[in-house]
């Protein structure tokens, strides 16, 4: 189908600036932009292509995107449709990183995030219900659910580790099953997926290489974790969340329990990805590593190493959707991270709760608990607010972020 310029510019970027409220609002919007009102790809295509971004580590909605684009105007299209989904949400939180570093620390405005803490544990309680709905469907799910909760909470074992493990489990247990009818590979395709893995490997690699040939050890770290980070983000960015915040405040201390749960809650408020939050986590370490510049170094390195792997897996992978999706093996190893996906999303689910209701916390043999003496009673009822705004009314994320902002800032008046 032949997409004009101006069209393909007009749905993508309609698309990157109202795509508020996470994959699901994301992924409707573009079935509503692409497949129903313009009818650019068929339902077929659509969903297909949905199944193969789900396969991927990263944002499945950023490449939902990008693979829409590639499919209507080749690698150029795939990149300004990626491009146009993302920098909408990476400017806004260019804008809020800095203000929260200047301002986070005035007590009216830690007030006002003491509302949104509490929202975003409700919107991490939701997140864990739905996908825990969608990917426990048997017995077996459920006990790798458990067992992954258990590994990441008491065991603190790395989340990579567990994803692998889940993999490995599941396309072990997927053996013997029918494959799927597939197209074969059309002439001289290897060779243009290995220049296409070749340049876009390089792009990934080089703002990497430059920070360790300049000795610039804090954007080296920088660089390597969210590259590392990009590499494991299977299931969302919530489930990814436990391994980031577990690595950002206790191995590397860059940031605070508290500013991490900021950052969370900011990066819901804005359009795009959700996994943008790494831009504001690289940008308030750097801040605190050397002040504005170096916050604003870390967070372009942040963004380069989360968003430019996303374009690699698509333009690479694209090609072989077919194949990939008739894999018995490979649909057993994405069933089995999911059901895994759900037991790191608990654990981060719970610390959370921990950090937002509990003043003072000890680690035992089993993980961290809660001195119950130490409950913040106004977080206890902020919390309970917010799951009578978003639970019980029903009133969508971006309002009841706003209202629980408000009250966060009308009880610390009144206290």
């Amino acid at each position: 189908m032949q997409v004009s310029t101006r069209a393909f510019l007009a749905a993508f970027g309609r698309i990157g600036l109202l795509s508020f409220g996470g994959p699901a609002a994301q992924i409707a919007l573009m079935q509503s932009e692409l497949v129903e009102r313009r009818g650019w790809l068929e339902q077929r295509q659509f969903l297909g292509a949905l199944s193969f971004c789900m396969l991927l580590p990263g944002p499945e909605a950023m490449q939902l995107a990008t693979y829409a684009g590639w499919r209507l105007r080749g690698t150029w299209g795939g990149i300004l449709a990626g491009l146009l989904f993302v920098l909408p949400g990476a400017l806004a939180i260019l804008a809020l990183a800095l203000a929260y570093a200047q301002y986070g620390d005035v007590p009216l405005v830690a007030a006002l995030f003491a509302g949104v803490k509490a929202a975003v544990l409700v919107i991490v309680a939701q997140a864990l219900w739905r996908l825990g709905n969608r990917a426990l469907e048997g017995r077996a799910q459920v006990v790798l659910a458990v067992l992954a909760f258990a590994a990441i909470y008491a065991a603190a074992l790395p989340f990579p580790l567990i994803i692998a493990a889940a993999a490995a489990w599941g396309a072990w247990a997927a053996r013997g099953q029918p494959h799927g009818a597939a197209a074969p590979i059309t002439p001289g395709q290897t060779a243009r997926t290995l220049r296409t893995i070749a340049i876009w490997g390089s792009l990934w690699a080089a703002p990497v290489l430059a920070a360790h040939a300049a000795d610039a050890t804090f954007l080296a770290a920088i660089a390597a974790f969210f590259s590392k980070l990009a590499v494991v983000t299977f299931g969302g960015a919530y489930a990814v969340l436990a391994y980031m915040t577990q690595t950002v405040t206790q191995t590397h201390g860059w940031i605070s329990a508290d500013q991490m749960i900021d950052a969370l809650g900011l990066a819901e408020t804005t359009p795009g990805p959700l996994i943008l939050v790494t831009q504001f986590v690289a940008m308030l370490a750097g801040f605190g590593a050397g002040g504005t510049g170096t916050a604003l170094a870390a967070g372009a390195m942040a963004l380069w190493v989360t968003f430019v792997p996303c374009f690699l897996w698509i333009f690479a992978g694209a090609p072989y959707l077919e194949r990939l999706l008739a894999q018995p093996r490979l649909r057993g190893a994405l069933s089995a991270i999911s059901a895994a996906v759900v037991g790191v999303i608990a654990n981060l689910s719970l610390w959370f709760g921990l950090h937002v209701l509990f003043a003072e916390l000890r680690n035992g043999p089993l993980g961290t608990y809660p001195v119950l003496s130490s409950l913040d009673t106004p977080a206890a009822g902020l919390t309970a607010l917010a799951a009578i705004l978003m639970l019980a009314l029903r009133i969508p994320m971006l309002p009841a972020l706003a209202l629980m902002a408000a009250a966060g800032g009308l009880l610390h008046l009144a206290l």
